[in-house]
């Protein structure tokens, strides 16, 4: 009969020291897995605000341009309506389109770099 209750369970030192060493290198893997889980979601949520950052930069921006052109479309509008005769109705149509072409041109070339911009930035990794 055994001197000790748990006598018969006993581990001989080698396979404890094996046990302990294998539950030491399971606990360094587990932290190493957590850190580079915790660094991926970091870069997540960085890369995450940029986008959004950028997103409402670029609506600011559309919005912006909206005020901007409908403000010319009512100018133009305004113009019309103190036209002469037809000769000045069409000088007036092509002075407002040809301007509306270019500003819509300027505004998309605009809109393209923000977002092209809002791209890079979000692909960026962001130091945590």
């Amino acid at each position: 009969m055994a001197k000790e209750p748990f006598e018969q369970f006993a581990m001989p030192n080698e396979v404890r020291a094996f046990v302990e060493q294998s539950v030491s290198q399971a606990r360094t893997a587990f932290d190493g897995i957590v850190q580079a889980a915790n660094q991926a979601v970091a870069q997540w949520q960085g890369q995450a605000e940029a986008a959004r950052a950028g997103a409402s930069e670029i609506a600011h921006k559309s919005m912006g341009y909206v005020e901007q052109n409908m403000a010319s479309t009512f100018a133009f509008a305004q113009k019309l309506m103190q036209a002469k005769d037809p000769t000045e109705v069409v000088r007036l149509q092509s002075e407002y389109l040809a301007n509306q072409m270019k500003t819509l041109s300027t505004q998309a070339q605009d809109l393209g770099q923000s977002a092209a911009k809002i791209v890079m930035d979000s692909a960026k990794p962001k130091k945590p």
